[in-house]
Order: structure tokens, then sequence, then C-alpha cells
């Protein structure tokens, strides 16, 4: 029990001791505070009272500044109210200034126009005069002359009018030299130079092809035993064969050149081989077959290699090669249609245009004519069919649709084979037409020209591209030949039909005879 209070009374102790000892140091504590709490007051109250200070000489900054900013404000508003009122007093000044001129000028029109009507009574007085003066001179003129006053009129009138037809024939000619120097020139270059550079051959159009014999005994065994063997070798090429009393030759008459060409081969070998019958015909007509189709073929290729034209089907290209035996008014197709390749290429290349798709539409335009005694259908529908079958672009399509004008022609390349196709067409020897339409053509281009007044004689020369007219001195002269040529040229142009241009040349001759004796 003793050491139970000797243990309790230390620890009490200690823990009185502790108390006190945190007593102490709280109130210790609080006067430290209030200390701080105290000065914090005061550094408050001087903070406070330095911000009322500084706040009211601000104050009393900020109330100059504004005094000094208005008084600052009027004085610039009074000196602009200034300005504007010596502005307002110097418009004032300048809209009586004109006022003044204005009333100066009023007064002075005023004054001219009492001139000008003192002026014009004047004029009308001395026109009344002159008018009379006039009467009295023109009387006095037709006592004169001898005329009357209609009579002088006419007179004057003729000769005005022959001036005037001279100026207007002068006129004309100078306005039509333009022209063509201006608008003509360079179409003129482009197709001469198209010209120049492309030339072509050309046959003459037929539907039979003759076949030399070695002698008339041939006939007989080409006829055969009961003509057998002239049934078998026109059954195979569906041709006729004309065998009549022309001395050592058949004719081999079609309609289809390829028909014609195979049966005119298989005679040729039948002939050279000498043995004639059935059998042998069937197999000379087999090889001639196959001569014409490489043949085509060739021909198609070289159609493309001449233009350049590549990637073409060889369907088409066979159909080219077809072309090598068909003729249109005597021009072989096949060259025709190389020609207005080349042609339209050097047109294309003249104008900055696609040059290969304008060759390749020149080349396939006449497609059509490879199959047209074999189809239904004009050669540009069926051009246009096999163009499409064959996948070609749109642009030749439409170029071979329109290049007879069947439908208006849309593109650039349309109208070049349009062009290209005339001049293949109308160069001088391309084509060969009938005779009697030739020599008809001819005497209306000459009835034509002779109906006019002070023709004397005309001649159309150079295969109707010349029209030569003879005129009469004394009625025609040199004024009124230009406009007789102009005439000529438009009353051809509105009757007649023909190829390229006609030239019309008018001459009028002066001649003085005289006899030395």
């Amino acid at each position: 029990m003793d050491d139970l209070l000797y243990i309790l009374l230390p620890l009490a102790g200690f823990i009185i001791g502790a108390i006190a000892f945190f007593l102490i140091g709280i109130a210790y504590r609080k006067k430290v505070a209030e200390k701080e709490i105290g000065s914090a007051e005061e550094e408050a109250k001087r903070i406070i009272n330095e911000s009322i200070k500084s706040a009211e000489s601000k104050k009393r900054e900020m109330l100059l500044e504004a005094k000094e900013e208005i008084h600052k404000s009027r004085t610039e508003y009074e000196r602009e109210v200034k300005e504007r009122r010596a502005d307002l007093q110097k418009q004032e000044r300048r809209l009586q200034q004109k006022e003044e001129s204005l009333d100066k000028k009023l007064d002075l029109h005023e004054k001219r126009e009492e001139d000008l009507n003192k002026k014009v009574a004047a004029v009308a007085a001395e026109r009344e005069e002159v008018a009379l003066i006039k009467k009295s001179q023109l009387e006095m003129l037709e006592k004169i002359s001898g005329l009357s006053q209609h009579e002088a009129k006419d007179y004057l009138l003729k000769n005005i009018e022959s001036e005037v037809r001279h100026e207007a024939a002068m006129k004309i000619k100078e306005i039509e030299a333009q022209l063509k120097d201006e608008a003509d020139q360079k179409a003129r270059e482009i197709i001469s130079t198209a010209i120049q550079r492309c030339a072509a051959d050309h046959v003459a159009e037929a539907t039979v092809s003759v076949v030399p014999l070695p002698n008339d005994e041939m006939k007989g065994r080409i006829i055969g035993r009961e003509g057998r063997n002239i049934r078998t070798l026109e059954t195979l090429t569906g041709v006729d064969l004309i065998i009549d009393d022309t001395p050592e030759a058949i004719t081999v008459s079609s309609f289809d050149p390829v028909r014609r060409e195979i049966a005119r081969l298989a005679l040729e070998k039948l002939i050279a081989d000498g043995r004639i019958h059935p059998t042998r015909i069937e197999d000379m007509v087999e090889k001639a077959r196959k001569e014409v189709d490489h043949t085509i073929k060739q021909e198609g290729e070289r159609a493309t290699f001449e233009t350049g034209i590549h990637n073409l089907h060889p369907e088409l290209i066979k159909l080219l090669g077809r072309q090598k035996y068909r003729t249109s008014y005597g021009q072989n197709v096949l060259n025709h249609s190389i020609e207005v390749a080349h042609i339209a290429g050097l047109l294309a290349s003249e104008l900055g245009v696609d040059v290969t798709l304008a060759k390749r539409a020149g080349l396939l335009h006449d497609l059509g004519k490879s199959v047209d005694h074999e189809m239904e259908g004009s050669h540009v529908q069926l051009g246009v069919e096999l163009a499409r079958k064959y996948k070609e672009s749109a642009q030749v399509i439409h170029a071979i649709e329109a290049h007879h004008g069947d439908v208006e022609a849309k593109t650039i390349v349309a109208c070049l084979v349009q062009a290209a196709d005339a001049i293949s067409a109308a160069r001088p020897g391309a084509r060969r037409e009938n005779v009697e339409n030739y020599i008809r053509r001819l005497e209306k281009l000459e009835e034509l020209t002779s109906s006019f007044p002070g023709v004397e004689k005309a001649y159309a020369i150079q295969a109707g591209r010349e029209i030569r007219i003879m005129v009469k001195p004394e009625e025609v002269t040199e004024e009124n030949m230009i406009l007789l040529a102009h005439d000529v040229a438009k009353k051809i142009e509105a009757e007649l039909e023909y190829p390229g241009q006609i030239k019309v040349n008018v001459i009028r001759e002066t001649k003085a005879v005289d006899y030395a004796k």
C-alpha cells in the first residue's frame, strides 16, 4: 500500500505541474494575441486613414483633369463653330456672286434672244427675196438653155446617177477585196496547204470487169457441155458472165465489186491452168476468195498504216479493205477515205485540233459503203451502226453521221470531216459525172449569163469553173462591169447547182480600126 502511495504521489504532482504549465502557456499566448490584435487594429486604422487621404487627393486631381478636359472641349467646339460660321459666310458670298452672275447671264441671254429674233426676221425677208431672185433666174435659165425645170432636173439626176454608180462600183470592189483578204485568207491558206500536201489516185467507176482470153476457143470450154461450167461459176461467185462476139474477151458483170473480183481471179486461174470443169471451178473460186480476203486485209492494214491510225477493231480493218473494190462517181472509196483522213488531219493541225481523232473520223466516214450493196439503208446509217457495233468513240460516230449534213455538225472534228470530204470530192479529176449532165450544165451557165443586157458573148471554160463574158463597150461602161459581174455571180448562186466555185470574168474591149491606102 505504501508502495502504491509512493507511485501515485509523484504521478499526481507531475500531472498538476503539467496542468499548471499549460494554463500559464495559455495566459501568455492570450496576452501575445491581444497585443497583436491591438497592433493590427492600429495598422488598419493607419491604412484606412492613408487610403482616405489618397482618395481625396486623387479626387481633387480627377476634378482638375475633368475641368481641364471640359475647358479644352469647349475651346475646341468654339473654334469649330467659328470655322463653320466662316465657311457658311464664304458659301453665302459665293452664292450671292453666282446669283449676280446668273442675273447678268440671263440679261445677256435675253439680249441675244432679241438679236436672234431680229436676225431670223431678217433671214426670212432675205429668203423671200432669194426665192424671188431664184425664180427669175430659173425663168431666165429656161429661156437661155431651152430646157424646162423638169428636163434640167432629169439631166442632173442622170449625171449624179452615173457618178454614184461609179462610186458604188468602186466601193463594192473595195469592200469585196477587203473581205476576201481578211475573211478568206486564212481559210484559203489552210485548204490550199492541205490540198497541196495530199494527193491520191482516182479510178473509173465500173460494174463490169473484162477478162482477156488466149483465143476464142476458150469461150466454149468456159461454157462447157450444155453450159454446166458457166452455170457453176455463176452460182459459186454470184456474178453474170457475158460471152458475146467480143473477140478474145469475157465480161464479168456484178453490182458487188468483191464478187466481181473473185470471179475475175478465178477465171484467170482457170484459163492459166487449162483444166475447166465444175470440181476445178470450185477449187479455183475458193482459192480466189481466200486471195481476195487476204488482199482486203492487207489493204485495210495499209490504210491504217498510211494514216497512222491504230487500235482499230479487226473487222473495221477488213471493212476498210473492202472499199478497195468500191467506187463512187469514179472515185475509189478506199483512196478517197485515206485522202479525207490526210486532209482532215492537215486541217486539224492548222487549227490546233486533235489530229489523230480527225484522221480516225476521216478514215471511217464512208465505212457504210463497204456493206451498202448487202444491207438496206444509206451508207451514213450503216456506217454509224458499224461504228457503234465496234465501240468507236462518240465523236467519231457523230462525224460519220454528220459528214453529209444528215444531222447538224456539233464538233470541230465533224466540221473538218465535212470540209475534207468536200475537198476530196470536188478537186479536179476526183469524180466523173455524166457527159450529158455536164454539157447541159455548161449550156445552162452560158444561157443564164447571156440573158443580161449588154452581154455580147459568154463562154464556159475550164470545165465550167469559169464563165468568160464579152460585153458591148458602148452599152457597158467600166464602172458597170463590176456591178455586172456581181449580179451574174448572184444569179448563178441562186439558180445553178455546181461543185466548188465559178469564176465570173467580165471583159470589155475597145477597138479602133483604120486602113492605110
